[in-house]
């Protein structure tokens, strides 16, 4: 055990951190901007003082006249930028027609405005070291890494921190005005005032002048907007300073954080070391450990330890089994000396048992301490054991020793043992065979699995399962899905056919039977001197003979007809008539009759009602 005869005092202070940045001096601007007016009637630009009053051209130091601050004219009337009375006939015509001078004036405070530039971190940190009657000291910061003590004694390294800073802002798109309060141009002081310093955006300003309703509006944007004399009163002028101002006073009094003023959203305003018309920083919340590297030189430095005797009183060993448990060796050590020292103990076997790691503690005079080793075999088989514990004192010099041996039995496998032989690799012609039989055999009962399904029954639990029988691609499965999907149009073509052979025909004699026979009984259809053509096809054989009576006859039709309009003579009507009744003996078992009547109508009207029912008569008496 060493300590140090005089051990040095070390002290490190660290400052709360800030956000630095660089500022860029750019112009002034007024806090206020006023309009002012002056009802007269002899409102001219070059008018004097005695007219338009505070509205008279302004002039610089030298008495040349600024360009841009003459007044503006505007006629009188309610419509007007200013609404005033024109008054009656007389006071025209006896003191002129009344008019307003309009101009802009910048009373009141001015603020400087500024660009804010890079920015950096800040802090510092002070180390002191004392010894003796000497005192080092050194402060390191982010701008100064590596300083050195004028004696030489003490150097400290800033390494940095192992995380950065997430809640420094960036002000890179905004500008800082603060309150002038001296000449214009660029200021020596910032001032203390910051409850006025305000951070606005860049698009706020103008740094030309040319733009109305922006900060830093000049004599020329007022008088030059458009539709001066109609526009409402102060415009061109919002948007100002005292604007975002009043804003913020009204949020501070509801106990809201400001918008836009400084103080109130930053803590330790410009309190940064050497502060200037430069720079300007606001205080870090955040909290982060800083790493630093101290070294101390060692030529004066004195160290001092104890040292003591000692003796190793007793070494035990129980026999334990080899491999599944570990052996515990207890030493027992006594400080012989006077004084309170540190001592090492080592604890090492003979070839078969782990090494173990040295041991160091600290005991007072007379005192008995215990310290354990584990014992750790590596072999299964019962064996004996030669170590030797040794003691050493703070100079690392032996002090005693003591040998012991201990005992293992061998591993019992069986009775629960986890432990099992490693199996050999079998090796030769019949290890090479055994390996091809083996996957052959793994490759044919993959196959099979594949084919018969047997992984997919296994996997997948509903036949329509689709995305399991699909990931395990299933054959069987396919093939079973697929004649499940082809029954659907093998029924459909088999009805087809069915119907072509004339197998539903009894079907569609009992419906024409009963339903439509029943319909027409039912629907009432009066005659007319008009035939109407009536066609009742039920096979296909049917229709067939249909059309070629029908063309026979209607060729006779049209020769007939064509004759009548080749003769003058007296009228002449032909009438024809197609009457077909047909019977299927071999498909209407039950006596069913089918009646086709087509009637065609040529050339003139006759009532032909007894000619077709004698016919009918006698058709029916033919068929009984």
């Amino acid at each position: 055990m060493q300590t140090l005869r005089i051990p040095p005092v070390i002290t490190v202070n660290k400052s709360a951190a800030y956000a630095l940045y660089e500022l860029l001096y750019i112009r002034d601007v007024a806090y206020k901007p006023q309009e002012y007016h002056v009802k007269t009637r002899k409102c001219e630009p070059d008018a004097g003082g005695d007219i338009v009053k505070t509205c008279e051209r302004l002039r610089d130091e030298n008495g040349h006249i600024i360009e841009h601050t003459q007044p503006t004219c505007c006629p009188c009337g309610p419509q007007r930028r200013v609404p005033s009375s024109c008054g009656n006939f007389f006071d025209k015509l006896m003191k002129g027609k009344a008019n307003t001078a309009h101009c802009v004036r910048y009373p009141g405070d001015w603020f400087h405005v500024f660009g804010i530039g890079r920015q950096s971190l800040g802090f510092s940190v002070r180390v002191e070291v004392k010894t003796r009657s000497t005192v080092s000291e050194v402060i390191v910061g982010p701008q100064n890494r590596t300083v050195t003590s004028k004696d030489n004694f003490l150097r400290v390294n800033l390494i940095g921190d192992f995380v950065g800073y997430s809640s420094v802002p960036s002000f890179e798109d905004f500008y800082l005005v603060i309150p002038r309060q001296g000449e214009p141009g660029q200021p020596q002081d910032l001032g203390r005032n910051f409850s006025m310093w305000m951070l606005l955006e860049r698009v706020r300003f103008t740094l030309d002048g040319f733009e109305c309703n922006k900060i830093g509006v000049s004599y020329e944007a007022f008088n030059r907007q458009p539709n001066f004399c109609s526009s409402p009163f102060w415009s061109c002028l919002h948007n100002q300073l005292w604007n975002y101002r009043d804003a913020d006073r009204h949020r501070i009094d509801r106990n809201q954080i400001p918008l836009y003023g400084v103080e109130g959203r930053f803590e330790r305003i410009n309190q940064h070391p050497n502060a200037g018309t430069h720079s300007f920083s606001i205080g870090i919340t955040e909290v982060l450990n800083t790493n630093l590297l101290i070294e101390l030189s060692a030529d004066d430095i004195e160290y001092v330890y104890q040292r003591s005797d000692g003796k190793i009183l007793n070494v035990t060993i129980p026999t334990f089994e080899a491999l599944t448990q570990f052996g515990v060796a207890t030493i027992t050590a006594q400080n012989t000396g006077k004084v309170e020292a540190s001592y090492s103990l080592t604890f090492g076997c003979s070839k078969g048992v782990s090494l173990m790691e040295e041991q160091f503690f600290i005991m007072k005079p007379n005192e008995l301490a215990d310290r354990s080793f584990k014992l750790y075999p590596t072999t299964d088989q019962a064996a004996k054991y030669v170590c030797a514990a040794i003691l050493k004192d703070s100079n690392f010099k032996e002090v005693d020793r003591a040998e012991c041996h201990f005992s293992t039995t061998a591993t019992i496998l069986d009775n629960g043992s986890q432990i099992t032989p490693p199996q050999q690799p079998k090796t030769g012609r019949h290890g090479f065979l055994e390996s091809i039989e083996s996957i052959g055999i793994k490759l044919w009962e993959g196959l099979v699995d594949f084919i018969t399904g047997r992984i997919c029954r296994r996997k997948c639990v509903s036949f329509f399962d689709f995305s399991c029988h699909i990931q395990y691609i299933c054959m069987s499965w396919m093939v079973m899905f697929g004649l499940l999907l082809a029954i659907f149009p093998m029924v459909l073509v088999l009805l087809w056919l069915l119907h072509q052979k004339g197998l539903f025909d009894p079907l569609y004699d009992w419906w024409e039977g009963h339903v439509w026979v029943h319909k027409r009984r039912i629907r009432h259809v009066p005659r007319h001197d008009t035939i109407h053509h009536r066609h009742h096809h039920k096979h296909a054989n049917r229709r067939h003979e249909l059309r070629a009576r029908h063309h026979k006859h209607d060729a006779h039709s049209q020769r007939s007809t064509h004759q009548g309009h080749r003769h003058n003579h007296s009228r002449r009507d032909t009438d024809y008539y197609l009457h077909h009744v047909h019977r299927d003996n071999s498909k209407h078992k039950r006596g069913k009759k089918s009646r086709f009547k087509q009637q065609v109508y040529m050339g003139g009207i006759e009532d032909y009602t007894e000619h077709h029912r004698h016919r009918k008569e006698k058709h029916y008496t033919r068929t009984i």
